[in-house]
């Protein structure tokens, strides 16, 4: 009998993960490939909430781990990722996925498995609604889109826009919102053209946008080829035409190019106009990378810190810890982070403030004005 009770406990401890030694918190993001800018902000800010919350006691004295899953913002690779994730009875929650199409093809996994996941980062309006599993701390495209349209109308001016997008979920659902919006609001569409993700010779297009003479070019896509077809843009002497795009376009990498000066993006987080809750993580950030913290990596921060709470007050239990986020249903009951406050409506969406931001002098900073 002695020999059979420590067999069982000893099956227990390996089984159940609130007794495991540590706490896996996974993020699921691109740390390789084109878009390894963007996980790299989402890994920093993972890896230092987890140092945070280890430095305090951990949750309930246990040490919080996470495991970095690279799925290059690739449907496949993210569908991988999300069948190795599920598998495993020690995650309880999942942080990821950052493209709209990679938590796409991620969902109907989790949702199988009843695991839990919530992005800091996807933005298609499809997403949550579709799974009862999935959350976001982050807001939709439509109201993304909505934004931008106004903010290109009331603030800017613009009267006649052309669109120049990329054919993936995030871009296509962020073009479709704007487009509704900006009709509304009186500004003529040119014309839309499609890219992908391999394209670097975007000249055809853009000699048809040269002579339908825009004020400005909207990018609803990623910077690497956002980048890309600013420059291209310039070298056809489009110079007196402006480039606006979402949050995708958010990253240094448009830093590096002179001819990207006066883009200006949507963003659910500046540092020079975040609230009180922010300032000690913009500074434990910049002390520890020696940058400051991009949108995503903001997100991320909060959505680990969410994660945490969930399981600290639920246990490890993955359809406890569902139930928790549910509960976080109104600004009372909100999760109060660096980005704002975060509860979920009955979808797990989200409601955020947007900003705008631009590049000035080579550096981003928050638009002058922003729309009330």
């Amino acid at each position: 009998m002695k020999r059979l009770g420590f067999f069982l406990c000893f099956w227990v401890f390996l089984t159940c993960p609130s007794w495991a030694g540590s706490i896996k918190i996974p993020l699921a993001a691109p740390f390789t490939g084109p878009l390894a800018s963007f996980g790299e902000g989402m890994k920093n800010a993972a890896l230092l909430k987890a140092e945070e919350i280890n430095a305090a006691g951990g949750i309930n004295g246990q040490k919080v781990e996470v495991i970095l899953e690279d799925e290059l913002c690739d449907p496949k690779e993210a569908a991988t990722v999300a069948t190795k994730l599920a598998a495993d009875p020690a995650v309880s929650i999942v942080v990821g996925h950052l493209c709209s199409s990679a938590s796409l093809a991620a969902l109907p996994i989790y949702k199988e498995a009843g695991l839990p996941a919530i992005s800091p980062a996807s933005t298609n309006i499809n997403l949550c609604k579709s799974s009862p599993y999935y959350f976001r701390n982050v807001y939709k495209d439509d109201f993304q889109g909505l934004f931008l349209a106004k903010y290109a109308k009331e603030i800017k001016g613009y009267k006649k826009v052309a669109i120049f997008y990329e054919m993936n979920d995030y871009s296509i659902g962020l073009m479709n919102a704007f487009m509704k919006q900006a009709q509304k609001n009186g500004i003529r569409i040119l014309g839309k053209e499609a890219y992908t993700s391999e394209t670097t010779d975007f000249k055809p297009q853009l000699t048809k946008f040269k002579m339908m003479k825009p004020d400005a070019v909207f990018i609803p896509g990623y910077a690497p080829q956002g980048t890309l077809i600013i420059s291209q843009a310039k070298s056809l002497g489009m110079n007196k035409v402006d480039f606006l795009g979402a949050d995708g376009l958010d990253d240094n990498l448009m830093l590096e190019n002179p001819d990207a000066e006066g883009l200006f993006v949507t963003t659910p987080f500046i540092p020079d106009k975040a609230g009180p809750n922010a300032a000690a993580f913009i500074e434990a950030y910049r002390k520890k990378f020696g940058i400051d913290p991009n949108w995503f990596a903001a997100n991320t921060y909060d959505a680990v810190g969410i994660a945490a709470a969930a399981i600290a007050k639920a246990g490890p239990d993955r359809e406890k810890v569902r139930e928790y986020l549910v509960s976080i249903d109104t600004k009372e009951k909100a999760y109060d982070g660096v980005a704002g406050k975060t509860y979920f409506d009955k979808n797990g969406d989200c409601l955020k403030e947007a900003f705008v931001k631009e590049i000035k002098n080579g550096k981003w900073v928050g638009a002058e004005k922003q729309l009330q």
